[in-house]
């Protein structure tokens, strides 16, 4: 089916969503290779449990200084031309006869931050679904007005999760009392008095971490819950192990991001073909030359030729897809449930 863009029609996914005691899942792309990979998972799980029109969402960042995904998504490391890419590639791999034209799909705007972005926020924000208005690095009470300015401009419509308190990066977290973590009287005022559909709180995770080592305060999200309801968004996931978001519904969450797992945990795969597959990636003479330097260990394969199917482009990237596939596929076992 077309992709789900309209409001009205957003809104009432979440409402079924929350009726089955769904999470749903919003992965992150800067790449086509990771678009697809989110669709032929949620294809491939839906089928398995008897569900062909999951609903799916599928997000970028734009001019968010931590990781502006849509100048990542073409190499002419433009944005505008990014956000068009990646709204072209949704939309006709999900079009009428497509592999995907089953699934629910939404788009999400993810971190569009409230100075930055500013063309993009002024500009026609019909091709999504969602937007996550971000000004969480501005103290509270500026990031209230520019919240609710921005709700009285563009709130009727389009869907908008709001940033209640900065969910920061690993780097900048590592050894510094910088993540303050939302208390419930914050996230129900911020709620109250911004409009907002979602809201973005800091419940312990962190954005781009290196490792799933930190904790999630499921306690603390139910307590926003209490006041706020089934509104939480939980940004970071990749910073928490799974058993710890497996239950997520009942915290109140309505709502999932998730990226760097995908990438940081499906790179290794990558790195260990290449290095058994030496010689057909680069030819015996560059391996011969590496093993002497001590870059490669014996157990690599350093006899033979260069070879087609192991150093063009798409061998790299049907291993980085077949593993995102798997990974997601976990995720959407830990909140579509039947």
């Amino acid at each position: 089916m077309p992709v789900i863009t309209a409001r009205n029609q957003v809104l009432e996914l979440y409402a079924e969503a929350a009726e089955r005691r769904w999470v749903v899942p919003c992965f992150c792309s800067e790449n086509l290779t990771t678009t697809e990979a989110v669709l032929a998972a949620t294809k491939a799980y839906g089928e398995k449990i008897g569900r062909h029109d999951l609903p799916i969402t599928l997000a970028i960042c734009n001019q968010y200084h931590h990781r502006t995904q849509s100048a990542y998504y073409t190499h002419t490391r433009r944005w505008d031309i990014g956000l068009r890419l990646f709204v072209a590639d949704i939309g006709v791999l999900t079009a009428p006869g497509a592999p995907f034209a089953r699934l629910r799909v939404m788009v999400h705007m993810d971190h569009t931050q409230h100075n930055s972005d500013r063309e993009l926020l002024d500009g026609d924000l019909t091709p999504y679904s969602s937007i996550m208005y971000d000004a969480s690095a501005l103290p509270f009470e500026k990031n209230l007005a520019a919240t609710r300015d921005f709700m009285a401009r563009r709130g009727r419509e389009i869907v908008v999760e709001g940033a209640c308190d900065e969910i920061v990066e690993a780097e900048r977290a590592e050894g510094q009392d910088v993540s303050q973590l939302t208390t419930p009287e914050r996230g129900e005022r911020f709620l109250r008095e911004t409009g907002v559909d979602f809201i973005v709180a800091n419940l312990g995770t962190e954005h781009r971490a290196g490792a799933a080592d930190l904790t999630y305060h499921g306690g603390l999200a139910r307590q926003i819950k209490a006041r706020v309801g089934q509104r939480l968004v939980l940004h970071g996931c990749s910073s928490v192990t799974a058993e710890q978001v497996a239950r997520l519904f009942d915290d109140g969450i309505c709502k999932v991001n998730i990226w760097t797992a995908l990438e940081r945990d499906t790179a290794p795969l990558l790195f260990e073909d290449m290095l058994r597959n030496a010689a057909k990636v680069a030819g015996e003479e560059a391996v011969a030359r590496w093993h002497k330097e001590g870059l490669l260990g014996p157990r690599a394969e350093l006899k033979g030729r260069a070879a087609l199917s192991h150093f063009a482009t798409c061998h790299r990237q049907q291993i980085i897809f077949e593993a995102m596939q798997r990974l997601v596929m976990d995720y959407l076992a830990l909140w579509y449930r039947v």
